[in-house]
């Protein structure tokens, strides 16, 4: 799943608002008559040396059971009486032995049987979720994805404090955001490190472990000793960095689990993992604005400083079979590390320089690297307009909802529409909507008698709705560029392809915002940049065509997998 952790910016969107039993053993009983031919059955025995009378030595009972269990009637012990074969009688007594150790054996499996599936029983959590089960494995992920969704608890308490403590302009702003974003470009890094090096003998629960730690440090660092904007750029990155790195070790979990699963097992996964970031969200979206207004940023940034701790806690629920080999430290570990992190780009080159993957890559790259003035809105917003924190994070709330009905709009009724037909409607229809917050900057809104709260409430609902929408098609075109056995791997890297496009346009729109002149003061021709910005997301539509045919039953088998990872 891939969650840009400051923002996912689409291209026709300058909001300011970023959205960026195993069964017993059956015991068979067969109930035969007591026929003697059936007892004296002879095995067939290499021949043996005669004794010294010249005959055959006796035969000893079999070392091993082949004996049948026999129920036998009350007559039976009088003619075992009046019978003289030696031999018969030992192979009846070797026989009852048998019935006795047969049934001994029986009982003692049927016994250990049924305490394993009284431990089966009690071992599986009877509490199920997205149609998942709820075992401490499925608990450890969704707990992992819901501390992804609530650390956006401190988006806007970064935001204000690069404002008001920091007194940053919007320009330097938006280059710091672009800045703390890059872990998020190198998403396969990670993957081939926690593939290739284990850590302590573990690739998955080691490397949580160390991330919420990073993440821990970093914001405990913002609350007590940073105090200048570029001390600030390192903390967001370091926790920029733990947010990407766990959240590739928990694909891969999800990706493990989720093989040889059928398509509905599959997608009620992805949907669990989905649905945990989401309600994070949303919670962190209530609190955010609430807790900046009355504690301060400083508060709020303690407060996510021990969010990362969850993760750190919960990965000791993971299981994972300790692996041996190569470690951290050592030389052999490192020169494989290398060789396969070698072998493992040329096959991603190999396959993204394929026509079919490079052009639509290329097509997703400019449609993300289009400029926004999402910087410029929140100084204008919180400067001008004079919004509260509390307000914003009510916004903020409405937008995570939104985000929500619009992941719901795509799956209900777009999610069988050709592609290019959803990029050229939803960019257009987009660019038109975007254009209504030039009535927020010029005031048109108030001379139709609508408030500058409730019209910045219905625009970033309406435009967040839309771009969610707009921003699925992007994820089921990656899925289907990803060559069979590359599915993991390829999918991560066109995702890291889509944020540096984010991170590019959030890079023009800075220098736009320096070009017209816009500070935390002056927003004279903030309206331009809005109608600069929201025109350019149209120029990448000429390159439709360097997108594949559209193809609906193949989109409709991708879609399952990937609607929900548009966090």
């Amino acid at each position: 799943m891939d969650r840009l952790s400051f923002y996912i910016t689409l291209p026709f969107s300058s909001s300011f608002f970023s959205f960026s039993t195993t069964p017993l053993p059956s015991v068979s009983l067969s109930f035969l008559p007591p026929k003697l031919p059936q007892v004296r059955r002879r095995r067939h025995l290499p021949a043996r040396p005669r004794n010294s009378t010249g005959g055959r030595p006796r035969r000893k009972p079999p070392q091993t059971d082949m004996s049948v269990s026999v129920p036998m009637p009350s007559s039976s012990a009088s003619l075992r009486r009046d019978m003289d074969d030696e031999p018969l009688l030992s192979s009846i007594d070797g026989s009852r032995r048998g019935e006795l150790l047969t049934t001994k054996l029986e009982d003692e499996e049927y016994s250990s049987s049924r305490n394993a599936s009284r431990k089966n029983n009690n071992s599986k959590s009877p509490v199920t979720l997205f149609g998942v089960e709820m075992s401490p494995d499925i608990v450890a992920v969704a707990m992992v994805y819901f501390v992804q969704g609530v650390l956006g608890l401190s988006r806007l308490a970064v935001s204000f404090y690069f404002k008001d403590d920091l007194h940053l302009d919007p320009a330097e702003t938006a280059i710091i955001s672009g800045f703390s974003a890059f872990p998020w470009l190198v998403k396969p890094l990670y993957g081939f490190i926690s593939d290739s090096l284990p850590l302590f003998g573990y690739r998955r629960r080691s490397y949580l472990v160390l991330s919420g730690l990073l993440g821990a440090l970093a914001w405990g660092l913002m609350t007590s000793v940073v105090d200048s904007k570029y001390s600030a750029a390192v903390c967001i990155l370091l926790g920029s960095l733990s947010v990407a790195f766990s959240d590739v070790v928990v694909d891969s979990m999800v990706v493990e689990r989720s093989r040889g699963e059928s398509q509905s097992t599959s997608g009620s996964l992805q949907s669990l993992c989905w649905g945990s970031s989401a309600f994070g969200g949303i919670v962190s979206s209530y609190y955010s604005g609430s807790l900046v207004e009355a504690y301060g940023v400083r508060f709020v940034f303690g407060i996510t400083a021990l969010l990362p701790l969850i993760t750190s806690t919960v990965a000791v629920l993971v299981k994972e079979q300790r692996v041996s080999g190569p470690q951290w430290g050592h030389t052999t570990g490192g020169s494989s590390f290398l060789s396969s992190s070698k072998q493992n780009v040329v096959q991603l080159w190999d396959a993204v320089r394929q026509p079919n993957v490079f052009f639509p890559t290329l097509f997703i790259f400019l449609w993300q690297a289009t400029p926004h003035s999402d910087s410029a809105m929140f100084f204008f917003t919180t400067n001008k307009l004079g919004f509260t924190p509390e307000f914003l994070g009510r916004v903020k709330l409405v937008t995570s909802v939104a985000s929500l009905v619009g992941v719901g709009l795509y799956n209900g009724f777009l999610k069988n529409v050709p592609l290019r037909r959803i990029f050229l409607a939803t960019t257009i229809v987009g660019t038109a909507l975007g254009m209504t917050q030039v009535f927020l900057v010029t005031g048109l809104n108030k001379k139709f008698g609508i408030s500058d709260e409730w019209f910045a409430i219905g625009d970033s609902l309406i435009l967040t709705v839309l771009g969610q929408a707009s921003f699925m098609p992007v994820l089921v075109l990656a899925a289907r560029l990803c060559p069979q056995g590359m599915e993991a791997t390829l999918f991560a890297t066109l995702m890291s392809i889509s944020n540096g496009g984010s991170v590019v346009g959030g890079l023009i729109g800075a220098g736009l915002t320096q070009i017209f002149g816009i500070t935390k003061d002056r927003f004279d021709n903030l309206a331009a940049l809005i109608i600069l910005c929201n025109l350019s997301s149209l120029l990448p539509l000429p390159l439709l065509g360097l997108l594949p045919r559209d193809d609906s039953d193949a989109t409709s088998k991708k879609v399952d997998d990937v609607e929900l990872k548009s966090i």
